[in-house]
C-alpha cells in the first residue's frame, strides 16, 4: 500500500487550525504563518491549494474572509474541509505524488467530467490496449482544448486538427511562443507545441484510429505510457493556466 506523503500531517494541521479559528478558537499567528509557508512552497500540490490560503497572509485576514463568506460555524467547517479535500486525498494516497494521481486529481478539481473520463480510460488501457490508450491520449488533449475554448466562447472548427486546436487554445491563454519575447519561454512553449504535434503523429502512426497494412507498427505499452503521460501533463498545464487567468480576472 502507498504511504502518506510527508506533507500530509502539515496540511491536515493547517486545515484543523483554520477550522478552529473560523469557529471561535484563538490560534497562534506564528503557527499559521509557518504552516502556510510550508504548503505554498510545495509545487506538487500547487494546483490544489485553496485560493484563500494564497490571499490571506494572516489569521486576521482569514477571519475577515471567512466571517463574511459564511455566517454559521457548520458552513465554515464544511467550506474549509471541502477546500482541503483534494490536497489531503492526494497526499494520503501517494507518498511521492506520482504523475498519474497529480493529473487525475487536477482534472477532477477543474470539473471537466468528459476530460476526467478520457484520462481514466487512457490510464486503464496503457498496458492492456496500447493502441486504444494512444487514441484516448489524443482525445484527452482535444477535450481539454475544446473545454477551454467553449468556456471562453471562442469558436473552433467541428473537426479541427489537434495541432491547430492546441495552437488556438495556446493563443487564447497567451501560451503561444510568438506571444513571448524571452528566449527561455519561447523555447519551453515551443516544446509544448512540438509535443502536441508529436502526439498527433504518434496517434496517426501507431493508434487504432486508422487502418494499417501488414507492415503496420504495433505500439508497446511504453509508447502508450509516454503518450498518456505527455497528454496528461499538458492537460493539467492548460487547465492550471486557465484557472490562474480566471482567478486574476475575478
Amino acid at each position: 500500500m502507498p504511504h502518506r506523503h510527508p506533507l500530509y500531517e502539515e496540511v491536515e494541521a493547517l486545515q484543523n487550525l483554520l477550522v478552529s479559528h473560523a469557529t471561535g478558537g484563538a490560534e497562534g499567528e506564528a503557527e499559521y504563518t509557518r504552516l502556510r509557508q510550508v504548503v505554498l512552497a510545495e509545487s506538487s500540490i500547487e494546483a490544489f491549494t485553496p485560493r484563500f490560503l494564497r490571499t490571506n497572509r494572516s489569521l486576521g485576514q482569514f477571519w475577515q474572509f471567512i466571517k463574511n463568506k459564511y455566517a454559521t460555524y457548520a458552513e465554515r467547517r464544511r467550506y474549509i474541509w471541502d477546500e482541503f479535500a483534494a490536497m489531503l486525498n492526494l497526499l494520503e494516497k501517494n507518498g511521492s505524488a506520482p504523475s498519474d494521481s497529480v493529473v487525475s486529481e487536477s482534472l477532477e478539481k477543474f470539473d471537466a467530467a468528459h476530460v476526467q473520463a478520457a484520462w481514466s480510460k487512457a490510464l486503464d488501457r496503457r498496458a492492456s490496449d496500447p493502441e486504444g490508450a494512444i487514441t484516448i491520449a489524443r482525445t484527452l488533449l482535444e477535450s481539454v482544448c475544446k473545454h477551454i475554448l467553449e468556456e471562453a466562447a471562442v469558436p473552433y472548427e467541428d473537426s479541427p486538427d489537434i495541432t491547430k486546436l492546441y495552437k488556438q487554445t495556446a493563443e487564447h491563454l497567451n501560451l503561444a511562443p510568438s506571444q513571448h519575447t524571452e528566449a527561455v519561454f519561447k523555447q519551453i512553449l515551443g516544446g509544448c507545441t512540438a509535443v502536441v504535434e508529436g502526439l498527433g503523429a504518434l496517434r496517426n502512426r501507431l493508434s487504432d484510429s486508422h487502418g494499417k497494412g501488414k507492415a503496420g507498427v504495433k505500439p508497446a505499452p511504453r509508447h502508450a505510457e509516454l503518450a498518456v503521460n505527455l497528454a496528461g501533463a499538458l492537460a493539467v498545464y492548460l487547465l492550471a493556466t486557465k484557472n490562474a487567468r480566471d482567478e486574476a480576472a475575478a
